[in-house]
């Protein structure tokens, strides 16, 4: 086989490609294996037509498609590797020559992975910035604790409160007119949780259980039903009753019921401990991710469209399945939204292109800074994972390689894990 890549624009080229006769003579006889068992010719029994026969009857010709359709993607592999192309599309193909008896000719039209030239990636200056464990975020941590545990008590005589649950009716109208999703029975609301209109849940305080009350909100401009957008309505709300969180003491009973700790004072101390390697952890992760943005900035990619087109659809089925989890199908919410598919796509692009820009960046530094995962990085990766699970490194790796073939997803995060961290270490921080 011979191939030749001639590039013809920025990220495109032609890739011709020829096989000797034989090659696709050897083609013709799969597909004749394949298609004689389809057909039927009387005086024989179905896969059992001589090949002579078939072909008086249908014709060499016949098998050709069938014969393309093997040899092409087959041939088209082996000419990417021969060339060292790296195409992110499927290609346009041409046949030039596809006859019994003579060589098979054909040309690709491919879109490849555009060249990265990179720009100062080394030295790069990073504000940095403190993550520290104070007094206060120490005690909103323990105060969350104690919320995650705290006893549920129905309030019978007294006064919607912010933090409260309240279980409500409403209906709601737009200019004396009800709309989609605009009423409810027995809602549970957490007043303060955000999940309502700005406004809508304040108005809900002081509210004892059996009132009723009408509630006015404007919907927000960028609110994301547009037939409601900017609009002001109305709720006729009945307040059913109360649910309110009674905080445990933070005393040495609450510490043992809840930890293997025995005191207040150990247990502070761990958790002060924790916080402090979450915010380490946090600080790393800032450094990483700025010294990341920075090196892309600087790069220069002229971006095919294409790998944007492919980002978004990975966002978009991600999404979805985001959506699933809530048992609604995305046909449902865009329907809801008043959201047509090209708008939602378009609400990824932004993300969807620094992604790319991103990739390809961390992939071109790894290959110059020689930065790729080794077979000991995978293995010292692997032994982490069966330490956590407490399994066997050899069973770890044999769930791994069912998920993720060849590990190569772990490769790429390791990869990219890697170049993150030599940026950081190669940056100075101000």
């Amino acid at each position: 086989m011979t191939a030749k890549w001639e590039k013809t624009g920025t990220n495109v080229g032609v890739l011709e490609v020829e096989l000797p006769s034989e090659e696709f003579g050897a083609a013709l006889d799969v597909a004749f294996k394949s298609v004689v068992k389809r057909v039927n010719v009387p005086g024989f029994r179905k896969g059992k037509v001589p090949r002579k026969i078939f072909e008086m009857k249908f014709g060499v010709e016949s098998l050709y498609q069938d014969a393309v359709d093997y040899l092409l993607p087959r041939a088209y592999d082996v000419a990417v590797k021969e060339t060292g192309i790296f195409p992110v599309d499927r290609p346009s193909v041409d046949y030039l020559q596809a006859e019994q008896g003579k060589p098979f000719v054909f040309k690709a039209t491919v879109v490849v992975k555009p060249e990265v030239t990179l720009g100062e990636y080394k030295g790069l200056e990073i504000e940095d910035k403190k993550f520290e464990v104070t007094d206060e975020s120490l005690q909103e941590e323990l105060d969350n604790i104690r919320s995650s545990h705290a006893q549920i008590e129905v309030v019978e005589d007294g006064e919607v409160e912010k933090g409260d649950t309240v279980s409500i009716d409403f209906r709601g109208t737009v200019d004396g007119e009800p709309f989609e999703g605009g009423e409810a029975e027995n809602f549970q609301l957490e007043i303060g949780s955000g999940m309502f209109n700005a406004g809508f849940e304040d108005q809900l305080i002081g509210m004892k259980p059996g009132e009723t009350r009408t509630i006015q909100v404007t919907f927000p401009e960028e609110y994301h039903v547009k037939s409601l957008a900017s609009k002001p309505a109305e709720f006729e709300v009945v307040l059913h009753d109360i649910k309110r969180k009674v905080l445990r003491e933070l005393n040495d009973e609450f510490v043992q019921e809840i930890s293997d700790f025995q005191t207040v004072d150990e247990f502070v101390a761990d958790l002060k401990e924790s916080l402090e390697k979450r915010a380490e952890a946090d600080r790393e992760r800032y450094l990483e991710d700025e010294a990341v943005t920075k090196a892309t900035e600087n790069a220069v990619i002229d971006l095919p469209e294409v790998m944007v087109e492919h980002e978004i659809d990975h966002q978009v089925d991600n999404f979805a399945r985001q959506l699933q989890y809530q048992q609604i199908p995305l046909d449902a919410y865009l329907e809801f939204t008043g959201t047509s598919m090209e708008e939602l796509r378009a609400q990824f692009k932004e993300g969807a292109e620094k992604r790319v820009r991103i990739e390809l960046v961390l992939e071109e530094i790894a290959k110059q800074e020689s930065l790729e995962p080794t077979p000991e990085d995978l293995q010292s990766e692997l032994a982490k994972i069966a330490e956590q699970a407490n399994m066997e490194i050899e069973r770890v790796q044999q769930l791994m390689n069912l998920r993720d073939p060849g590990l190569q997803n772990m490769r790429h995060d390791l990869r990219n894990s890697r170049v993150a961290k030599f940026l950081v270490e190669n940056s100075k921080l101000v």
